[in-house]
């Protein structure tokens, strides 16, 4: 019964950023949504394709399969990476861009810990 509240909560937000990601990059790059601010088309296209991936995954977190825990981690180190890069590396970005780099950060953390680091820690305590 816990395992299946933290896989449904973790496959939610997943569904969430994901579904967010996609709309949000779709609209700006149908010219559709306009920024007052410097936009990287391939940060925009990034999130497009991870964004979509992310509602793939949100699936495999809800049928509780295995490869969904590479997935999410490897989504999280790809937002870790392009975080650090947006905000260390990157000149010519836009605050916009690193704060919304920096949700999608903390919600995979999230996620992570929903569906990894929790049932892991119960499965533990049960033997």
């Amino acid at each position: 019964m816990k395992y299946r509240f933290l896989n449904t909560s973790g496959a939610l937000l997943a569904l969430f950023i994901g579904a967010m990601s996609v709309f949000a990059g779709a609209s700006v790059l149908l010219g559709i949504a306009t920024k007052d601010y410097n936009v990287l088309q391939w940060l925009v296209i990034y999130n497009v394709v991870v964004g979509v991936i992310s509602i793939i995954v949100a699936y495999l977190i809800w049928k509780d399969l295995k490869i969904s825990k590479k997935l999410i981690l490897t989504i999280l180190g790809l937002h870790f990476l392009i975080f650090f890069y947006l905000n260390f590396l990157s000149e010519t970005v836009a605050i916009e861009s690193v704060k919304a780099m920096f949700f999608r950060v903390t919600i995979w953390t999230v996620i992570t810990i929903l569906s990894i680091l929790i049932p892991k820690y119960l499965h533990k305590k049960q033997f």
